[in-house]
């Protein structure tokens, strides 16, 4: 116990669980604190990984050297690709999980990684001196000391439960509440405000009449979210169907009835939920045109008998949810086992904390996940590895791993929080990116796995995948340019049937995967045995980049002038009450925000465009001063 550790993580939910690997693999002696263990890596809303930006983000902690992917590929049931008809940019995976294997898989890793140490404790107090952390204190008073603390407690702080006009402190299904430790952070100087989730009741899957309900299949071909498929097989999994349904005017009609008992109207919680995720009364209230909402009954895990209703989290009384769920097809005899409720939890506001996730005011304390304002499985891991990777580089007294916008999903995560704060849960959503035809499910490894290498995260073992899957994609590339599609009837009539036009002359492979209608599969089959050896992935990647050619370069093109602004940092000594001719407005939120880089103050809300030009010839006033000095 009178160990030193290089880093201490706090909770050991998705963020400290990437945090603390990531930190591990990275050299450093970690510590992974937590107040229960049964509860690593907890899913305690939807068991899924995965959807729209939020499967970009699993891609990319797989990338880099995390785990998120290969605990979501060994715990998973029933997987499908979403945004298969809107393009290549924001098509992606998404994969309903077995939480007890989610979470067994991420134990086997913390108990089997090198210089990582489990330990079950409530942490009460931060230890800090001349406003830098030195440790944490726990429950007993006993203290455990560190160069480096990550705080990822989710939404464990001084959190409640709401079930209609009744709540008490708790943490996620029934878990303790961390409300010590709440105090302690403000204590500290962070400041910090309520958010707040909702969950669905639990249905027994015995108790539903899924005969006469609509199904949904997942796959027929294998499937993977780890790019590493030395370390996990791709499969097909058809031990799970789940049911579709939906409400209905009867539904609707129950749920009004039992407003005068909604902590939501009575105004009892007042704290914002998840503005695209909003519980089934939210909808009915302010969608009242809509005679009926979609619900999916998604089983948890092949053990439990639990049943998960997807699009129907609630805080309303018990008598509301049990009389609701029964108006709904395929529910009329259906069994609540675990009730829908709100949790309400404190978080920090976001603005505090560097790009790196270093809180500004105490050095060497950083944060990750819900902490930080954020919802959701997948922008938690993505924050916790962030900080892993940063808290690592700090105890060797590196420069911190900084990705920009124009390179990850994580990236604008980050910069979204700590440029504009938020007030409810952040979600990640594909419209958040200006580049994601640069951002795309596909070409997570080509962006990322040589920085997760050279920062000793990614193993020589996967990267040299990568490598290969690299040369591979240089093969298909040249064999497209070189493979002739021969002008006949056969192929011709193999055209038609797809409804693309007959070809008039033999034409290269290339040029004919360009066009819209004709996918990657198609060329390889007409092809002959040409392309044959031609791994699907690799093609498909290939069809995309393709296809696309000119939207790509146009993007390229435009992060090399956003490139240039995020590359101007500004100085820390920077006075902007000096800088003549400033908006009030810009002033006050450039003080409040200190942003690292120009590029950065141009995405202040409020700060208008001829504020960064000031601020842009102050920025090089300063540096022209200080190259003078020398």
């Amino acid at each position: 116990m009178n160990k030193h550790y290089n880093i201490i993580v706090i909770g050991a939910g998705h963020a400290g669980c990437e945090a603390a690997t990531a930190a591990s693999r990275m050299g450093c002696s970690v510590l992974l604190l937590t107040m229960y263990l049964d509860s690593i890596a907890l899913m305690p809303c939807n068991p899924s990984i995965g959807g729209p930006a939020k499967g970009h983000i699993v891609r990319e902690i797989d990338a880099l050297g995390g785990v998120m992917a290969e605990a979501t590929d060994a715990s998973t049931r029933h997987i499908r690709w979403l945004n298969t008809s809107k393009g290549a940019a924001v098509r992606t995976l998404r994969a309903q999980c077995d939480p007890r294997k989610y979470s067994d898989f991420y134990r086997k890793t913390l108990l089997t990684t090198d210089n990582l140490t489990l330990f079950q404790a409530e942490v009460t107090d931060l230890c800090v001196e001349n406003e830098t952390i030195k440790g944490v204190k726990i429950k007993t008073g006993h203290v455990f000391e560190a160069d480096c603390v990550i705080l990822a407690t989710g939404t464990y702080l001084a959190s409640e439960i709401f079930i209609g006009l009744t709540h008490h402190k708790s943490g996620p299904l029934g878990l303790v509440a961390a409300t010590p430790f709440a105090r302690s952070l403000k204590e500290h100087g962070l400041a910090t405000g309520r958010l707040r989730t909702d969950t669905t009741p639990r249905l027994l899957e015995s108790s539903i009449n899924w005969d006469i309900l609509d199904k949904q299949k997942s796959l027929d071909e294998p499937q993977a979210f780890s790019h590493f498929k030395r370390n996990v097989v791709k499969k097909t999994y058809n031990e799970m169907v789940c049911g579709i349904t939906r409400t209905n005017e009867a539904t609707h009609e129950v749920i009004h009835s039992y407003f005068n008992q909604s902590p939501l109207y009575t105004e009892t919680l007042l704290s914002k939920g998840p503005r695209y995720c909003p519980s089934i009364d939210d909808k009915i209230l302010r969608f009242p045109e809509k005679p009926s909402h979609p619900i999916f009954l998604e089983p948890i895990s092949g053990s439990s008998g639990e049943v998960y209703m997807q699009n129907f989290s609630t805080s309303m009384c018990m008598e509301a949810q049990w009389e609701s769920v029964r108006t709904i097809k395929g529910c009329e005899a259906a069994k609540i086992v675990r009730p829908g409720y709100a949790i309400e939890y404190e978080y920090i506001f976001p603005t505090q904390l560097f790009s790196n996730f270093e809180t500004r005011t105490i050095k060497n304390l950083f944060t990750a996940g819900q902490i930080n304002g954020t919802s959701g499985y997948e922008e938690a891991g993505g924050q916790g590895l962030l900080a892993g990777i940063n808290a690592a580089l700090r105890v060797k007294g590196q420069e911190s791993f900084v990705l920009g916008r124009h390179e990850s999903y994580i990236a604008i995560l980050i910069d979204d929080l700590v440029t504009k704060g938020t007030n409810e849960p952040y979600r990640m959503l594909t419209s958040r990116a200006e580049y994601r035809l640069l951002l795309r499910h596909d070409n997570a490894t080509e962006r990322l796995s040589d920085k997760g290498h050279d920062i000793g995260l990614l193993s020589e073992e996967k990267y040299e995948e990568v490598l290969r899957f690299r040369e591979e994609e240089k093969k298909c590339r040249s064999l497209l340019a070189e493979t002739k599609i021969i002008m006949n009837e056969e192929n011709n009539a193999h055209l038609a049937e797809i409804g693309s036009s007959p070809l008039e002359e033999s034409v290269l492979a290339e040029s004919l995967l360009r066009r819209p209608e004709i996918s990657w599969n198609f060329v390889k089959d007409i092809a002959g045995k040409t392309l044959c050896d031609i791994d699907d992935e690799v093609g498909q990647k290939v069809e995309t980049e393709l296809k696309y050619e000119g939207y790509i370069s146009r993007q390229k093109n435009q992060v090399k002038k956003f490139e240039r602004m995020e590359k101007l940092k500004i100085p820390r000594t920077i006075d902007y009450e000096k800088i003549v001719g400033l908006s009030d407005e810009g002033r006050t939120k450039m003080k409040q925000t200190n942003p690292e880089s120009l590029g950065q103050a141009s995405r202040i809300p409020g700060v208008p465009p001829s504020d960064i030009q000031l601020l842009w010839i102050a920025i090089e006033k300063s540096h022209s001063q200080e190259t003078r000095d020398k």
